[in-house]
Parts: structure tokens; C-alpha cells; sequence
């Protein structure tokens, strides 16, 4: 029986086995893109719990919506949030890579581990884990530190299986039981990609971090006032709608997903010397970046504590167990909550943000995009117009380069001069003409890439199309637009963007400076202050800019 495996495998009681694994579980075989054979098991509502993958295999592997149920079920391996995306898109973990370790002896290669985001000054959270796969290695080489693979992927949040499921949004922040090694200390803190490459904070970030002032964490009533009020704007808002087999709720599941993202999105703070108030809103004064929250500094000291407080004021039920709380039920009806008053969020925050990047998303899809023509015209001081003429092709016409790589097919194969050993080459030393037009002094007439010979020779042109307005037909060769981070005037970093003016487009007017380019008096540059190359480059892909033609560098990263 899967439930009882589960219960024997990951050493949980059977109350949390019921969590894990629910009653109506379906499985289905599955087959990879590399023809591995395998079992996946999905819950009642569509999302896939378990599987296992393999000829013969008898591991259970938990996904992320499991291990979203009980965070801690596998031994965390914390990891850079600059690497998440990479370890998304499919890469392995790099010895690097790996932050926080398992201080647990007994987990060893080729044990199940899951990977999540290390949370920087918070050694006691972490990000909700996102990848599942196997250790590569010993612990002590990860303590070490080095080079080579630590974790091999098996599955993660984004991936195909996940996408079978429901596309739940991960968790909050986690608080971590048992804090694992870091390397923190020893300032071997790096992200990898596959390639291994370190993933230090930019210099955008160590810059700003290195003149902010520090945000102290809030203490004591404080702190419990802003964790009771997240409580009761959760079951106010959205613990009361969600369908009754979502319970039991493990207390880190609770607390990462029900009570951290419904705090206040502003806290208002004692500031010595003047009278603000210090009370959590959802509207009035706020610090510049919130400040850390932990329930070790409330007045409530642990989560178990403080769940069994707002249990016996009968805001909600809990079942005491080991190794964590489960939280029964929430009173929708309690006079605490109905006499609550909502107020904004940083869940509200964080989906008003996603609802604005989803809305600008839209809104650029419908942007129609820029027509870009690269063109060829047959020029006589060069040479390349006879062999326009010779094989009797118009010789004042614009070619694209589909256009001229037709029309070389033509000629060779009309004098037989494709090569009969490889038809990718071309007998140029048969043809005067096309030794007189491509071949230089010192070469050989065999074998030469004649396409990019000839348009080398040949006059460049390009033409632009915009929806509205007239082509754009110029004479000469088209450059990507150019968006470069530079440190100016000491550690003070500009954007400078150049090379626009072909694209119809005209500088921001906010917080920009536009000056001719040195000995170039007919090309403008636009410096905009900090380091603005996402929203530079956002703004001209909303105006129909093609990727292709916007070229960014950062100058202010040390190499």
C-alpha cells in the first residue's frame, strides 16, 4: 500500500501520511523523452504527488506539491536566488552552488534531497523547496568546496510534471527546525549554472547594499501583534473558501502560506525622538525595506506556542503531534475575525505585481513588432556588379540575403560548378567570374564561403517597417541598438544607450541627458542615471524593437 510505504520510507506518522498520501490517489505510467519507463501518482484534484522512474525502480520520489505539504520530508540543500532559475530551466547543482547542507551525517549520495532559496541574514528561513534530486556527493566535499556536480536534478517546480498539476504558486518563506551548515563564514557563498559559473551578487547589488543602512528586526509585541493580525486577515479572507479537504495543515505549511505572506505590507516602527505609533498597517508609514520577522522574537518564542494560543482562544484547532502541530480547522465565525479589518498585504502586494507583469506581458505581445530587412545592392567600384550582370541578374536591384543566396544556387548550378565530392562547396577556380569577384591575391578559388565573399562586397542597405508609418529604406549596414552600464564620476553608474536613431525612437526625458556622440555629430547618446538596462531594454521591446537588434553590456562587473 503506497500510504504505508510512505509512512515507513520517510519515517512520519500515519496522520501526516494522510496529508501525503490522500485517499483517491490515481497512478499512470509514463515514459521520458529518453524513453525511461516510470510511475507518477496524481491526488483527487489533479496534482501529481509521487512518482518513481525506471525499469524496475521502487523509489518514491515526492514532487514539490508534496514536499509543499511537509516541507522538511527530504534533508535541504539551500542554493543562491540568482541559481533557481538555472536549476528551473533543468541544470544540475555545482559544489558552488550549495549553501546551506544537511548537518545530518546520515545522508548520503544518492539520497533524495530537495533544493531550495537561500534567504540572505536569515539563517533560520529559507525559500519553499523547488528541486527534487539526488546528492552526487559527500557531505564534507560540499563543506569543502571545489568544483563538480552535488545534486542531480530529478524534478522541479516549472517543469513538465509540475505543469501536469495545478500550477499552485510555491509558499512563503519557511521556517527551518534544524539549521544546516553553511559556508557562509567562509564566504564561499556562489551560484553555478551547468557551466559552474559563480553567482555572486551583481554590482548593482553589492553597490546599493554596501550604503544602505542595516533594517533591524522587530521584537517582541510588536512581532506578535503583526503574526496574530496575519492570522486573522488569512482566515478572514481566504482559510474560510478553501474546501474542507485541504486540512489538516502541517504548522510550517501554516506558517509559510497562511500567516507570513498576510502580514502588513507597511509596518510602522518606533523611530527615537518622534511619536510614531507601533502598530502593523496596512497604509501608513513604512521602512524602506520590511523588516525581518521572526516568531523566535515575539513574545510567543515558537511557532507551537503560538498555534496553541490562537487554538485555545478557538481561532482555529490544532492536533499536538510530532514532530510538528497539524492545524485541524480555522473559525471563520470567531467575533475576533469578523471584527478584523483587512488591510493590504504582502500576498496583495505580491499578486498585484504579478497581475502588472502579466498585464505588460499582454500588452507587448499586441505590440506589433518591428519588420527589420537587411539588404545587398550590386556595386561596380567593388566588383561585385559583374557578376550580377555576367549571369544576367539585375544589378540595381535590393537583395535580401534569401534573395542573393537564390540567386548564387542559380548561377553555380547553371554552370555546373557545385563541387561533385561535397555540394556544400563551390568550384570557384572554374569561373573567371567568380575568381575576378571573391578571390583574393594569395588564395585558392576552391571551397570559399562565395555567399559572404559576395555580399561583402556589395552595398548594404536595410529597411525598417513600423505599424503606422512608412518603410524606412537607408543606405548603409544596420547595428543593433547599443545599452551599456558604465561607472561614471567614481561609483556612480549611468546607462548609456546609442544607435537608436534608425528605429524611429527618441530618448526618456526622465532623469536623461542626450549629447552627439564624439566625431560621430549625426548620432545622439542618451544617458540615463543608474543602472537602467532591463527597463531600458523592456521600453524599446515595447515599442516593437526586435531582440535581435538590442545589444547590452555591464561595464561596472568586475571580471
Amino acid at each position: 500500500m503506497l500510504k504505508q510505504r510512505v509512512i515507513v520510507v520517510y519515517n512520519v506518522p500515519p496522520e501526516i501520511g494522510d496529508i501525503l498520501v490522500p485517499e483517491g490517489l490515481i497512478s499512470q505510467k509514463f515514459s521520458t523523452n529518453t524513453n525511461e519507463q516510470g510511475v507518477a501518482y496524481w491526488s483527487p484534484d489533479g496534482d501529481p504527488l509521487w512518482f518513481s522512474h525506471g525499469k524496475g525502480a521502487d523509489d518514491l520520489i515526492p514532487t514539490v506539491y508534496t514536499l509543499w505539504k511537509k516541507y522538511d520530508l527530504l534533508p535541504c540543500i539551500t542554493t543562491p536566488a540568482s541559481v533557481i532559475p538555472v536549476l528551473v530551466g533543468g541544470a544540475d547543482v555545482m559544489i558552488p552552488g550549495a549553501v546551506q547542507i544537511p548537518s545530518s551525517q546520515t545522508v548520503v549520495p544518492l539520497q533524495l534531497v530537495a533544493i531550495a532559496q537561500y534567504i540572505t541574514d536569515s539563517p533560520t528561513t529559507r525559500g519553499p523547496p523547488l528541486v527534487v534530486g539526488r546528492l552526487a556527493v559527500d557531505l564534507d566535499k560540499l563543506k569543502v568546496g571545489g568544483k563538480g556536480k552535488a545534486v542531480h536534478l530529478l524534478h522541479s517546480w516549472k517543469d513538465y510534471l509540475f505543469a501536469m498539476g495545478s500550477k499552485a504558486d510555491p509558499p512563503g518563506i519557511v521556517e527551518i527546525q534544524e539549521v544546516g551548515e553553511s559556508k557562509e563564514s567562509e564566504g564561499e557563498i556562489a551560484g553555478t549554472g551547468a557551466a559552474g559559473e559563480q553567482g555572486k551578487p551583481s554590482a548593482e547589488v553589492q553597490e546599493v547594499e554596501s550604503i544602505k543602512p542595516p533594517v533591524d528586526p522587530v521584537r517582541g509585541p510588536l512581532v506578535s501583534s503583526i503574526l496574530r493580525n496575519a492570522v486573522l486577515q488569512a482566515v478572514r479572507g481566504t482559510l474560510k473558501s478553501i474546501p474542507t479537504s485541504s486540512f489538516p495543515i502541517p504548522a510550517g505549511t501554516f506558517y509559510s502560506s497562511y500567516v507570513l505572506p498576510y502580514r502588513p505590507a507597511f509596518v510602522r516602527r518606533n523611530v527615537p525622538g518622534t511619536d510614531s505609533s507601533s502598530t502593523p498597517s496596512g497604509n501608513d508609514g513604512c521602512t524602506s525595506e520590511y523588516p525581518p520577522i521572526d516568531i523566535k522574537h515575539s513574545t510567543y518564542k515558537s511557532l507551537a506556542a503560538f498555534l496553541k494560543i490562537l487554538d485555545k482562544q478557538g481561532i482555529l484547532t490544532i492536533k499536538d503531534m510530532k514532530p510538528e502541530p497539524l492545524v485541524m480547522s480555522v473559525s471563520a465565525s470567531h467575533s475576533e475575525v469578523l471584527s478584523h479589518t483587512p488591510y493590504v498585504s504582502l500576498r496583495d502586494i505580491q499578486l498585484k505585481e504579478e497581475k502588472r507583469k502579466k498585464r505588460e506581458g499582454e500588452e507587448r505581445a499586441k505590440v506589433q513588432e518591428m519588420e527589420i530587412k537587411e539588404l545587398w545592392k550590386p556595386h561596380t567600384p567593388s566588383g561585385s556588379a559583374r557578376f550580377f550582370t555576367e549571369g544576367e541578374f539585375d544589378s540595381s536591384a535590393l537583395y535580401t540575403h534569401v534573395d542573393l543566396k537564390a540567386t548564387v544556387i542559380k548561377y553555380v548550378t547553371a554552370r555546373q560548378l557545385v563541387n561533385a565530392h561535397d555540394q556544400a562547396y563551390i568550384n570557384v577556380g572554374q569561373d573567371e567570374v567568380l575568381l575576378s569577384t571573391v578571390v583574393g591575391k594569395n588564395e585558392s578559388g576552391d571551397s570559399l564561403e562565395f555567399l559572404k565573399r559576395l555580399s561583402e562586397k556589395m552595398q548594404n542597405w536595410y529597411e525598417i517597417r513600423t505599424e503606422g508609418q512608412e518603410p524606412l529604406l537607408r543606405k548603409g549596414q544596420l547595428k543593433p541598438i547599443s545599452v551599456v552600464v558604465k561607472t561614471r564620476q567614481g561609483r556612480r553608474a549611468n546607462t548609456l544607450i546609442s544607435g537608436f536613431e534608425p528605429f524611429i525612437l527618441a530618448g526618456s526625458r526622465s532623469s536623461t541627458g542626450v549629447s552627439p556622440l564624439p566625431g560621430k555629430p549625426t548620432r545622439s547618446e542618451v544617458l540615463v542615471q543608474g543602472k537602467q538596462a532591463k527597463a531600458v531594454v523592456d521600453f524599446l521591446l515595447s515599442k516593437g524593437v526586435p531582440k535581435k537588434w538590442i545589444e547590452t553590456a555591464d561595464l561596472t562587473v568586475k571580471k
